[in-house]
């Protein structure tokens, strides 16, 4: 009998032995399959003190959609950064995509110091709009406007972005030599780019057909110039035409021409010239033709707040109208259209624009 017992009495307590083991295991058993407590334990607290360090407005959940386009944009921002660093390093190309960061590449790049931001200016790609998101971004206003903020690019005069003695603005260009180094070693850099020869379309009917903001010089000194060398026919004499621009600019003997029109080649020399793309590493690279995901990707990896978003763009202002650009090279010599792109080539090369298909018909 008291055999028993005893034999009962050991049974009931290695059962509570195991069923209290079991309990002490599940306990300590880690959250997520496959991950260790203490890896569990660390991701929390990476991840909790990466979201303080984040903008605020960067915490709100995405939306699955939205989230599926932001990783496309940053999936297309790779692909262009891999295509920078090839073309650049192919030395048969190297004479189209290098030039010197000289004091004419430094003066095209502007600073916002606010949020440590170098942005290069390449005409005819919205840069108005672009300046007025930094001006606003730098969150002081211009010499002339007095003090205070600008709240959004709305509030930002026309005639202060130009300004860029007085809007707070500054070129790179006039910096110490050491500042300079020092910001395009650390700033975040980026440029708006646009397919080369819709750009020189655009740049030949703002600034020798409209001119909105009635600059004389293009149409009383630089068109003259360029119909006196490259003109022909019966319109020598008169107005410049698209065929005598496309002429000057395909010229490879034009830098006596270029040099005398000063910085006003801005609107028209190639991105290489202007913004040393494969000597100054840039962080983004905008395409005007998608401006509509790539401006919020700009402005999201600048750290720049909702406030200085870029402007509504209206539907297909920045699309590649082909026909447009095929309708403004028709009738023009193929030899002369070649040599244009001869002179556009490392634009096209770096930033993945097509080569035209009119080019050898």
């Amino acid at each position: 009998m008291r055999l028993w017992w005893v034999l009962s009495c050991a049974v009931t307590w290695a059962v509570l032995a195991v069923l209290l083991l079991s309990r002490l295991l599940s306990m300590n058993r880690p959250p997520y399959r496959g991950l260790t407590t203490e890896f569990f334990s660390r991701t929390e607290i990476g991840n909790f003190s990466r979201s303080l360090s984040r903008p605020k407005q960067h915490l709100s959940k995405e939306s699955p959609g939205r989230a599926e386009t932001r990783s496309t944009v940053e999936a297309v921002q790779r692909e262009r950064q891999e295509l920078l660093r090839r073309v650049c390093a192919d030395p048969a190309l190297h004479n189209l995509t290098h030039t010197n960061v000289s004091h004419f590449v430094l003066s095209r790049i502007f600073v916002c110091d606010h949020y440590r931001i170098l942005f290069c200016q390449t005409p005819k790609v919205g840069n108005t709009q672009w300046k007025k998101v930094l001006l606003v971004a730098n969150g002081e206003r211009s010499s002339r406007a007095g003090k205070g903020r600008y709240n959004s690019t709305s509030d930002v005069p026309e005639d202060i972005v130009h300004q860029h003695d007085k809007n707070g603005l500054p070129r790179l260009s006039s910096l110490p030599p050491g500042e300079v180094s020092l910001r395009l070693r650390t700033y975040f850099k980026f440029l708006i780019v646009r397919e080369p020869f819709d750009r020189i379309i655009s740049a030949f009917k703002d600034k020798f057909v409209k001119n909105p903001r009635q600059e004389p010089w293009y149409r009383q000194r630089i068109a003259p110039a360029i119909v006196r060398r490259y003109g022909s026919g019966p319109a020598r004499r008169h107005a410049l035409r698209f065929e005598d621009f496309v002429r000057y600019l395909g010229d490879a003997q034009a830098e006596r021409l270029d040099a005398a029109f000063g910085e006003h080649i801005i609107h028209w020399v190639t991105y290489v010239r202007l913004c040393a793309p494969c000597q100054i590493d840039y962080d983004a690279v905008g395409h005007h033709e998608t401006l509509e995901s790539d401006a919020p990707y700009v402005l999201r990896r600048a750290g720049v707040p909702g406030h200085a978003a870029y402007p509504p763009i209206p539907p297909g202002v920045t699309a590649f109208n082909r026909s447009k650009v095929q309708h403004y090279f028709r009738g023009i010599s193929p030899t002369w259209i070649r040599r244009l792109y001869r002179r556009y080539e490392g634009d096209f090369r770096l930033f993945g624009y097509e080569e035209p298909s009119f080019l050898w018909m």
